[in-house]
């Protein structure tokens, strides 16, 4: 047994102690200032990160840092009210521990939410984006060093990382109920500073629709243990050099916060129709 298998078997220990014989059958992360949909599961079971052996703890703003285990439309999900990034010091063997947990608990699907800079100059803020692919350039990868075989391969596919008939479901779904959304690329940067307008040109020129801090190490993880993954922007500010204004943190979760109606709308329907 692996180092990260006995971690995880610990972690795993501790959360079955708590939910008992619940068994959550999907995994949702929860990004800046989106967090709210936390609060609508039932039959919740909460658990601050800090009480769960081996798990980091976020300290990102608009992250509430604990893990909800309960029922949302009808499917037994965990949630993550916050997650962990690159910048905040961890390495990202630590960013992706929660999404392996989510597996050995016995999810096989996974939801990705983020907060994101937009990139594309034909959209908006306060767009949602369906992510279709994802562009990452920085040397660092979460399955970096030994392969444990028990979660994966060593050389995995990504051709498929968020799922085609998830993303299809996804934009059927929001126009049911009105609600538009865009679908396109992410392109992930480490941070914590925000990106320079000449990284912002690079970045539509690669192809890139949205930029952000996250999410990425995530899909990767989900990707290496075959997990059916969907991930979904909000864009909360357009990327650097493109309005003549600096960046703002409190810009992001204001911005989020305003579509939190439509965001959880969606995602309600989508967990809903999810097979």
């Amino acid at each position: 047994m692996t180092d990260l298998i006995k971690k995880l078997e610990e972690s795993k220990k501790y959360i079955v102690e708590k939910i008992g014989s619940r068994k959550p059958e999907l995994g949702i992360v929860l990004g800046s200032g989106l967090g709210g949909l936390g609060d609508e599961v039932q039959d919740a079971v909460i658990i601050p990160y800090k009480d769960i052996p081996n798990f980091p703890v976020s300290t990102a703003p608009g992250h509430k840092s604990r893990l909800i285990i309960g029922t949302l439309e009808g499917k037994e999900v965990i949630c993550m009210q916050g997650r962990f990034h690159f910048y905040e010091g961890y390495g990202m063997d630590e960013v992706v521990f929660p999404i392996q947990l989510m597996k050995m608990l016995g999810c096989e699907n996974l939801l990705l939410t983020n907060a994101a800079g937009c990139v594309n100059k034909d959209w908006k803020p306060g767009d949602l984006m369906i992510i279709s692919d994802h562009i990452k350039i920085c040397a660092e990868s979460p399955m970096r060093g030994a392969n444990c075989p028990e979660l994966g391969v060593r050389f995995f596919d990504m051709g498929n990382a968020y799922d085609k008939d998830l993303r299809a479901l996804a934009k059927k779904l929001a126009g049911q109920l009105g609600i538009e959304v865009r679908e396109g690329v992410y392109q992930y940067f480490t941070g914590p500073q925000y990106e320079t307008p000449a990284e912002i040109r690079f970045a539509r020129s690669c192809g890139a629709d949205a930029v952000g801090m996250s999410t990425v190490p995530e899909a990767i993880a989900a990707s290496h243990m075959r997990m059916k993954t969907l991930g979904i922007s909000c864009l909360t500010n357009m990327a650097a050099g493109i309005l003549d204004q600096p960046l703002d943190e409190n810009e992001v979760i204001e911005c989020a916060q305003k579509v939190t109606k439509s965001f959880t709308a969606l995602v309600r329907k989508i967990i809903q129709e999810w097979k």
